[in-house]
């Protein structure tokens, strides 16, 4: 690993101490031309690179974010940074790390896949090309700057809030050039996150808000905790008045209290969450709180009382204990299967919460309670073992929950939807994204916000601040995520990633079978993704000799020929489409197999009923029968593809069951196969290169997570 890219390498800190203070000492957060070529002879870069073609720049900056602490970007300067980054995908005109994150190796490795580095390197039409040496110099410099003098750095009085270089074919260029610093933020209080453990397997749990005479949330929420299995014995509610609701044991106020709760459910009124909060951290009265109520500081209104309420939160964790943790507000719940409760105020008539997995092995995380309903109600074959609804953060993050469900064992894949991140908690996730990955799971990431609109959109639903999208999505990519684009692809890639998380990921060589002509098309269209393609795999010899008998059995010889992608005929039947994904699935040259299953054909035996005596799903000759066999035998990906009307639920819904990884269109099976394989090779990558470290550098206080 290039020392370039480490904490204090090559760095005078005396010297860059001195020009920040010399500089302050004038009155000035910034630094002259002259003063940033010093502050680089500091870092070990006295002499500073060229372009590579007149007329041709480039731009290597460091800047603060809010969200993500310091990050690195490199790229066309000058025109050719605007033209680019209108007219090239992510990562081409522009390439975006996080300094923590990434190291000069990598980063240079990220730059070369670039069209800036082609187009900055290249010696066509000018002799002044910028080489590899001075490229991974320059970047292992800024690195270092960016770790020393970045939030949680070794310089606790002044943090680089902008360093950037622009070059020509000249050195340095003045004009365009730029360092501002400013005082460093305060840090929060660490949260002790292993108190999540408390909120999602509490030993006991309170509820407030429950009516004893109407169906208000409170009550529905205690219906379903009753529904769940929860033992209603370990069970309170705070009620005056009342003796029991529901057969569970009321008290009359917090002080009145038994015990400690490790779990206190608020379902009140917004207005009286704030001295709720207040008591239950003056009583101590709970390991973890759920705020269930909307309208904490997202409106105007109360935005002051739900600040001084998270100051009181804080202050509360940095005393013995860590104090309570809080989830919420404009939280729905937690659905924990592992710690048998359902805290959502939906009534199960409304979501069955049903179980359509042998083991549930995945969680979901979600900013909006609303966004997991409707993918549960699509889906019900996501089935997690954790449903979390994280509301306004008013406490706990998305960094917070990631990284524990990053130590989850029995976690193997966390779907995260998010809305906003708080101030530097898009860096504690990234690094919990990289955790979870080096550990062998999947981490599937939508973030909201993609345009203006949506941004604001984000703003009014949970008080979220949506920030900087590309740069989001860059870091999270790096660190491993599998970040999607759209809910329809978050659906497809968060069930594709708890369906075949215990296969192989050899290579990217696909079989393909199917008895509809359009749908082999189909699936050979598809394999072309933005960042990573697969490729139709050569058959083996064997393979090929294999699949002609079939054909020849089958008396489907003269009409069809061995390919592949490989056009078996309407009239091929279960056994062949069975036999000819077996043959497949045993070429070594294949990775994966994709297999249209022709719900639609005649020689299929593919409907719940059928005129047929015995010509049904139900047959042990079909292939709703003999596909789950195959899948479950295999060490590699199987996707079956059922692409035909509601007539044929009750095939895909048995094949789910089963098992079987199942997409009702071979677009969108292809599409999220594909991605989920460069992102399952990519972990791979990342787990040789970094091993069992997380970072490869950096301040470590991300990390710095108080425990019980």
């Amino acid at each position: 690993m290039a020392s370039n890219g480490s904490l204090t390498a090559n760095i005078d800190f005396k010297g860059v101490d001195a020009l920040l203070t010399f500089a302050e000492s004038e009155g000035r957060k910034q630094l002259s031309p002259a003063e940033i070529a010093r502050l680089m002879a500091c870092a070990g870069m006295d002499v500073l690179p060229k372009s590579s073609v007149a007329g041709a720049e480039m731009f290597v900056g460091v800047r603060n974010m809010r969200e993500f602490g310091m990050i690195l970007s490199a790229g066309l300067g000058g025109a050719d940074r605007d033209v680019g980054i209108d007219a090239f995908r992510a990562g081409q005109a522009m390439v975006t790390a996080s300094v923590v994150l990434t190291d000069a190796d990598n980063f240079f490795k990220l730059f070369q896949r670039s069209f800036a580095y082609r187009k900055l390197t290249s010696t066509a039409t000018g002799a002044c090309a910028i080489s590899d040496e001075q490229l991974h110099a320059l970047f292992g410099a800024m690195i270092a700057l960016g770790n020393a003098y970045g939030p949680g750095g070794r310089n606790a009085n002044n943090v680089l809030d902008e360093l950037v270089l622009h070059f020509g074919c000249n050195p340095l260029v003045a004009s365009g050039s730029a360092c501002r610093f400013g005082k460093a933020a305060p840090m929060p209080a660490p949260r002790p996150i292993a108190k999540i453990g408390k909120l999602l397997h509490p030993q006991s749990i309170g509820l407030i808000g429950a009516s004893a005479s109407k169906m208000n949330f409170g009550r529905i929420i205690l219906k379903n905790l009753l529904a769940s299995g929860y033992d209603k014995d370990k069970m309170v509610v705070i009620r005056p008045g009342e003796t029991q609701i529901d057969g569970v044991k009321c008290v009359k106020s917090l002080s009145a209290l038994e015990r400690k709760l490790d779990l206190f459910v608020v379902a009140v009124a917004a207005d009286a969450v704030f001295e709720l909060v207040d008591e239950i951290i003056a009583l101590d009265a709970a390991e973890s709180v759920m705020l269930i109520p909307g309208g904490l500081g997202e409106t105007q209104k109360n935005k002051d009382a739900a600040a001084r309420m998270g100051g009181r939160i804080q202050a509360a964790h940095l005393r013995e204990g860590g104090g309570p943790i809080f989830l919420g507000g404009n939280c729905l719940g937690v659905v924990s299967h592992p710690g048998h409760y359902d805290s959502w105020f939906i009534p199960q008539e409304r979501l069955p919460r049903t179980r359509k997995r042998e083991r549930r092995n995945s969680a979901l995380i979600s900013q909006s309670g609303a966004f997991m309903v409707m993918r549960l109600s699509h889906n019900p074959w996501l089935d997690p073992a954790y449903m979390v609804a994280v509301g306004n953060q008013s406490d706990l993050t998305h960094g917070d929950l990631l990284s524990y469900f990053a130590d989850d064992d029995e976690v193997d894949a966390i779907g995260v939807y998010v809305e906003g991140f708080r101030d530097l908690d898009g860096l504690v996730f990234a690094r919990a994204v990289r955790q979870a990955v080096i550990k062998g799971k999947q981490v599937v990431v939508y973030k909201a916000g993609r345009t203006s609109e949506g941004s604001v959109a984000a703003l009014g639903h949970t008080a979220s601040i949506a920030g900087d999208h590309a740069v989001c999505e860059a870091v999270l990519q790096q660190a491993g995520a599998l970040v999607v684009r759209g809910i329809t692809e978050f659906d497809d890639l968060f069930y594709i990633a708890t369906a075949l998380h215990d296969k192989k990921i050899g290579s990217n060589r696909l079989g393909a079978i199917s008895g509809a002509g359009f749908e082999t098309v189909g699936i050979a269209d598809s394999i072309r993704g933005e960042d990573f393609s697969m490729e139709m795999a050569p058959l083996g010899d064997a393979t090929v000799a294999r699949l002609a008998e079939i054909l020849i059995a089958k008396k489907l010889d003269a009409l069809m020929e061995v390919r592949n992608p490989f056009d078996i005929n309407p009239g091929a039947d279960d056994e062949a489409h069975t036999q000819c994904t077996q043959a497949m699935l045993e070429d070594p040259s294949i990775d994966a197999v994709v297999v249209g299953l022709d719900p639609v054909s005649p020689a299929m035996r593919t409907l719940d009923e059928s005129a047929r005596a015995g010509f049904d799903i139900h047959s042990s000759e079909s292939i709703v029968q003999q596909l789950p066999k195959l899948a479950a035998a295999t060490h590699k990906p199987v996707v079956g593809i059922v692409d035909g009307g509601t007539r044929y639920d009750p095939m895909a819904d048995k094949l789910m069951d089963a098992g079987v990884c199942v997409f009702r269109s071979c677009e969108r099976g292809v599409a999220a196969l594909v991605k989920y394989t460069g992102s399952r090779l990519y972990a791979q990558e990342l787990r040789r290169t970094f091993g069992g470290s997380v970072t490869p550098g950096g301040p470590i206080w991300a990390s710095d997570r108080r425990s019980e």
